[in-house]
């Protein structure tokens, strides 16, 4: 039973490992609005797809870097903390959108 287990967690891994542990929007206004609802003009407002069109041509792996690392005046990890690169990803096309 144990090794069935231990196959099954195997085989699932991959379905459970690229999907958010987070809601978006719930890391968004945890974690994200004070920035980015319009109070500091750098950083692109939710839903404007002009803004966000140039940065999300960089990349997703590259905007997620930007968040982890920081980037010009985003802290690192975006204020964040508890947040996977898959729930930045996620926080990024819904902000995005």
């Amino acid at each position: 039973m144990k090794k069935l287990l231990i196959a099954a967690g195997i085989v699932l891994l991959p379905f459970t490992a690229t999907q958010a542990a987070q809601e978006p929007e719930a890391v968004f206004n945890r974690a994200c609005a004070a920035c980015h609802n319009g109070q500091l003009p750098m950083a692109p407002k939710k839903g404007d797809k002009a803004a966000w069109e140039p940065r999300l041509a960089q990349g997703m792996d590259v905007l997620v870097q930007h968040v982890t690392n920081g980037f010009n005046a985003m802290p690192p990890r975006g204020l964040c903390m508890d947040c996977s690169a898959e729930d930045y990803q996620a926080v990024i096309q819904w902000m995005s959108q």
